[in-house]
């Protein structure tokens, strides 16, 4: 079931995309009276199709292929390879007829569709819920690292006080851009003493490899336990939720961290815990799993503040979030051409992406990785590979500089090869999620 939730998101979540992508070219080759012959969310391959409907000329509906979809404008060589229509004389309303800076426009309205799409979602979700976020200076106990935080020479406790020479107000910086692109430094405060930790040019791909939880969490006291599973030992043990732990194996632990590793140093053993409940204190003990659990949960009384926005506040927040997933994706796509990180490492094809979804329906979950997502389309397609629209707008850039267009055999070739190129990525995507799985 969890995973036809996760299939339908992506779905949906890839079908507003798309559709309002081909949307920004369809209106924009009309607005200047040029021919649209089909509009189709997903591929008609081999003309199967599975359902379509004709309206003033233009054939709408949706094909069985789901890897995106297309416009099929009159007088342009695009990915369907019709080439029989250019054939002959160029009439008034095909693509090829209108002027180069014309063509352009329609080349980058869908791109320019998906970066307002995307800047819409973040001021929406702004307004509606706000901000949450965790106040820096009320983390008092400092910062646990996890493998990658502690591969740099982060500290159980340290307290980091700015990053690249900016000092930090909310704890969320510490795992944005400004230190997973790598190349700048932290400064933490240890014990009283500044240290300056340097952050590798690398360590993008060793969060890709861990994740981000394996870098830097804030360290907060013990809380009470809030739930108990069932059928776990905790619950054999005779452990309540509202129960507070004092120590293991007459060990005091006040921080949830400790709580963990003394688990995990113990994992196949009984233990002895002793909680207070109800004032008094008692004594319990449960065997700790293979995986160093007991089944139950922890409250983690991590400090958050809340900023409400009203529409008009709401809309720089919401951009400087959308722009920012922008440039971030554009540096990672850096990285990878200069081989910093792996592409395996950094792409992610659609099982990567349904898992991002998951296996429930949260809406603010899922509008945000749409509009991640229609950050990372309107990167995508602005990349100059032919057959994408940034490959047709570079193609229309070097016709203006020539003063004539490049010629139909051309285009033709270079269509082939952006087609072998794309198809290249998606299969290396698709791979690479697979096997991502398998090894997991």
């Amino acid at each position: 079931m969890d995973g036809l939730v996760m299939a339908g998101q992506l779905l949906l979540g890839l079908s507003i995309l798309i559709v309002l992508h081909e949307l920004g070219h369809f209106l924009a080759a009309r607005a200047f009276g040029i021919k649209v012959e089909k509009f189709f969310l997903f591929f008609d391959a081999w003309g199967v199709k599975l359902f379509s409907f004709k309206y003033k000329g233009c054939e709408y509906g949706i094909g069985w292929l789901p890897l995106g979809g297309y416009v099929k404008i009159a007088g342009m060589i695009d990915e369907s390879m019709d080439t029989g229509q250019m054939s002959g004389p160029p009439q008034p309303w095909e693509f090829r007829s209108k002027p180069a800076w014309q063509r352009l426009i329609v080349m980058l309205s869908g791109i320019a569709v998906n970066i307002v799409l995307g800047i819409f979602i973040f001021w929406m979700l702004t307004f509606k819920f706000g901000e949450a976020y965790i106040p820096n200076d009320k983390l008092v106990n400092g910062i646990v690292p996890g493998v990658v935080g502690k591969s740099i020479g982060l500290q159980t406790g340290d307290k980091i006080v700015s990053i690249n020479g900016e000092r930090i107000q909310r704890f969320e910086e510490v795992s944005s851009s400004k230190v997973l692109m790598g190349g700048g430094s932290v400064v933490v405060d240890r014990a009283g003493e500044k240290k300056n930790i340097a952050i590798p040019g690398d360590i993008l791909e060793e969060v890709a490899d861990h994740g981000i939880d394996e870098f830097v969490q804030p360290r907060v006291n013990l809380g009470r336990i809030n739930e108990i599973l069932p059928d776990g030992a905790a619950k054999l043990a005779g452990f309540k939720a509202g129960d507070s732990i004092l120590a293991i194996n007459n060990q005091q632990v006040f921080f949830f961290d400790e709580f963990q590793q003394t688990m995990l140093a113990n994992k196949g053993k009984k233990v002895d815990i002793n909680v207070v409940r109800n004032n008094e204190v008692m004594t319990l003990s449960p065997t700790v799993s293979r995986e160093g659990l007991i089944g139950i949960s922890i409250a983690q009384n991590i400090p958050v503040e809340h900023i409400s926005h009203d529409l008009l506040t709401a809309l720089p927040i919401g951009t400087s979030r959308a722009w920012g997933m922008f440039i971030d994706n554009a540096k990672g796509i850096g990285k990878v051409v200069t081989g910093q990180v792996k592409a395996n490492k950094a792409l992610s094809g659609p099982i990567g992406i349904a898992t991002m979804f998951g296996g429930t329906v949260n809406w603010i979950k899922f509008w945000t990785l749409v509009g991640l997502l229609s950050m990372a389309l309107a990167l995508m397609n602005l990349l100059p590979i032919p057959a994408l629209d940034g490959g047709h707008a570079l193609f229309l850039i070097v016709e203006m500089i020539k003063g004539k267009p490049l010629s139909d055999k051309f285009m033709e070739k270079a269509q082939i090869v952006g087609f072998f190129i794309i198809m290249a990525l998606m299969i290396f995507a698709l791979g690479n999620d697979v096997l991502k799985h398998i090894i997991k």
